[in-house]
């Protein structure tokens, strides 16, 4: 598994024009998607990059010290994700107090020059910066002088009564409703650890707070040193403490494994 570290504003990659949309994209689910095709969609008709901006931490875990928010994926895997899905460019961002401070205007004032926006892509729930000001319709008056449009996603995509989040899906699978979570993702639920051996059984220790599927056996795809195609299979038990020990063939000998969790057992 690669190390991906969570640049500082003033670190972004030089880009140039842009169209940008931003979220901490955990497990990157049918709902982010729709942000992604509607961002990779305006900055092709414009001739820009379509960038996506991916807090890290958990803004949450910032704004209330102490919260550890149980997460989908990594922040590498859920840059994979973005990647796969036609972004140019997926910059993790350092969510701290410093970002949290500014207004939406000193944020993407901030992003300049190396990231230039030149359409900024939210939905109808998005708002950010202090005091979470940014709204649409905050940034549609913003950009007018400040030389960007606002794409608006109308809808956010629902499955069934509510609208699919990253929270619907942590909720499903704490209640092991694993069917439910693949269903919202719009792919496997995802894990990824080191195994206590190197061949047959062991216990999966994790490198960040995963969100685990309650307690039981579920059959999983395990892929190796985070490729994206599937290199075995294997047997995973989550116990009632919330430990992981994965069963695959002896034969398979990687101690770094990331599995995507298929059905139960």
């Amino acid at each position: 598994m690669s190390e991906l570290r969570a640049k500082a504003i003033h670190e972004l990659p030089e880009v140039g024009e842009a169209a940008v949309c931003m979220g901490v994209f955990d497990g990157v689910h049918r709902g982010h998607l729709a942000l992604v095709e509607a961002t990779v969609q305006a900055a092709r008709q414009r001739g820009l990059k379509a960038v996506a901006l991916v807090f890290d931490p958990h803004p949450d875990e910032v704004v209330r010290p102490g919260t550890h928010v149980a997460r989908l994926a990594p922040l590498h895997e859920n840059v994979r994700r973005l990647n796969d899905a036609r972004i140019d460019v997926a910059v993790p961002l350092r969510f701290d107090d410093d970002l949290r401070a500014l207004t939406p205007e000193e944020f993407l004032l901030a992003t300049a020059p190396q990231i230039r926006v030149r359409a900024l892509v939210m939905s109808p729930e998005s708002a950010f910066g202090r005091d979470r000001a940014g709204t649409p319709e905050a940034m549609e008056t913003f950009g007018r002088t400040a030389g960007f449009d606002v794409v608006r996603v109308e809808r956010l995509v629902t499955d069934g009564p509510a609208p699919i989040s990253s929270g619907r899906i942590r909720r499903a699978l704490a209640e092991g409703a694993l069917d439910e979570a693949v269903r919202l993702l719009g792919h496997p639920a995802y894990l990824e650890g080191a195994l206590s051996s190197s061949g047959g059984s062991g216990n999966l220790r994790f490198a960040y707070h995963p969100a685990l599927p309650a307690p039981g056996d579920y059959r999983a795809r395990i892929r190796d040193s985070g490729a994206s195609a599937g290199t075995g299979a294997g047997l995973l038990r989550i116990d009632p403490e919330g430990n992981a020990e994965l069963r695959r063939d002896p034969s398979m000998q990687a101690e770094q494994v990331a599995l995507d969790l298929l059905s139960r057992a």
